[in-house]
């Protein structure tokens, strides 16, 4: 568990400071991810090139953001964290949210291993 929480702080991080290579560097070539809101799928992405090409759109969007561990929860093949997110818009959202916006939430990610690797992300807020 300490090797899994490892590779997740390092994922974390790596988001934090904007460095993609950073993130995926325990992801399996053929990773899933997958973006959860109020419960439904709005995004799955398949294999380590669309994670990175839509982890590289994602920076135009904050000026900040910072994902902040809560809680580490084990299960056998997964770790379940909790965060808190706070993120700064760097551009103007069709929802109606400004340039200069602060985001607080709550959510949480759950990653799937095999042989400390990721194989399945999911953020579900």
């Amino acid at each position: 568990m300490i090797e899994r929480e490892r590779i997740i702080k390092n994922y974390v991080e790596g988001y934090n400071q904007f460095d993609i290579e950073k993130m995926t560097t325990d992801f399996i070539n053929d990773i899933v991810f997958e973006n959860i809101q109020n419960g439904e799928v709005n995004m799955t992405l398949t294999g380590i090139g669309e994670f990175r090409e839509q982890a590289e759109k994602a920076k135009a969007y904050f000026s900040i953001r910072l994902q902040t561990i809560t809680a580490f929860h084990h299960f056998e093949s997964k770790t379940e964290i909790e965060i808190d997110y706070y993120a700064v818009l760097a551009m103007d959202f069709p929802n109606g949210m400004k340039t200069g916006d602060e985001l607080n939430l709550k959510g949480k990610s759950i990653f799937e291993f095999s042989d400390d690797k990721i194989l399945k992300l999911s953020d579900i807020s």
